[in-house]
């Protein structure tokens, strides 16, 4: 089977199989990814329209996570020179929500390190995203680790919106990633959040050394979780790390990645995130025409982000709007 008769499953509506994940794969090596670019466009247009919703993040509690994420700065395991502090307080965390949006976002996530919050921890945060709620028009979206059926109500009766949680690489490249996290976990977490009626935000990260046959792997597993946004970031290695010597992918290995997400999740909105300006550099913008619906704007959790300015520059220079894309909605809509 090659990538005509992929498109016309996708066109009959008939979901990609593994087997047909791995065939795409083929097409990302031995310059054959223009095809797979040209398909991955096809798509874009198709189920998509020129909306692009950008999204920023506060980092609310910093360091010492006991998970050893090889990827990770804030890991308790490893010796990254970072600031670690305690949960800010609901005031500092809606003064970070207000700059996000004079900055543009439409979504601001809280997002905390750690395997889970306290009870105590968990009531500060509601209390910030009632405060956004009502002294913003953003959307709040929360990453807080681990969680409860009782603790997803409670986010949700404050005024969550979206839940994040990243499955951060595949079930058979994971254990390489991460030993003191059950993968199922990370499962149970996202269909928790799902049950009570949040959105789910899930996605991972990519070049942490894992195949292309994993990546797609990946992507299917994302996409049968059925998420409301998906989320890719790219290693941009961080010292005292596991993964600190990690070599960067390059941009072209970054947007053929893209692509295949895009092709395997046909029509849920692809956001770039952590590491995007720092692989892609002046890419990103190809990078959005191989299937991206959303960006992550400003700072991440432990690095800097792109110039917002250079941004909204991008966008327009793509004749994007910035808009939200709503839950179950496609980007044309």
């Amino acid at each position: 089977m090659g990538l005509k008769d992929i498109k016309k499953r996708i066109e009959e509506n008939t979901p990609l199989t593994p087997d047909d994940g791995l065939r795409l794969a083929d097409f990302m090596v031995g310059g054959k990814g223009a095809s797979l670019l040209s398909l991955a466009r096809d798509i874009q247009r198709q189920f998509h329209g020129p909306a692009i919703e950008l999204c920023a993040i506060v980092n609310a509690k910093s360091g010492a996570c006991p998970h050893n994420c090889s990827f990770c700065a804030q890991s308790s395991h490893h010796r990254s020179p970072i600031k670690a502090y305690p949960l800010r307080q609901p005031k500092g965390l809606l003064e970070a929500a207000q700059a996000a949006q004079k900055s543009g976002a439409h979504r601001f996530s809280i997002v905390t390190s750690g395997a889970k919050l306290s009870k105590g921890e968990l009531l500060v945060v509601c209390e910030a995203i009632r405060l956004i709620k009502q002294e913003t028009t953003l959307l709040p979206c929360a990453s807080l680790g681990k969680l409860t059926l009782d603790e997803a109500l409670l986010l949700k009766e404050a005024g969550l919106v979206r839940y994040h949680h990243n499955l951060e690489t595949n079930r058979d490249f994971y254990p390489e990633v991460c030993t003191t996290q059950a993968y199922e976990d990370r499962l149970s977490t996202i269909r928790i959040a799902r049950e009570t009626g949040l959105e789910v935000c899930v996605g991972g990260i990519l070049g942490l050394g894992e195949s292309t046959s994993d990546r797609v792997k990946l992507a299917l597993e994302i996409r049968d979780l059925e998420p409301d946004s998906v989320p890719l970031n790219f290693l941009d290695p961080r010292p005292g790390t596991p993964l600190e010597a990690q070599p960067l992918l390059t941009p072209d290995e970054a947007i053929l990645a893209i692509a295949l997400f895009r092709i395997i999740i046909i029509d849920v909105p692809i956001r770039l995130a952590g590491g995007r300006a720092k692989v892609l550099g002046d890419k990103q913008a190809a990078a959005i025409k191989a299937g991206v619906n959303g960006l992550m704007i400003g700072d991440y959790l432990t690095t800097k982000g792109a110039e917002i300015q250079a941004d909204h520059e991008m966008i327009a220079s793509l004749n994007l709007k910035p808009s939200i894309i709503k839950q179950g909605v496609r980007a044309c809509n």
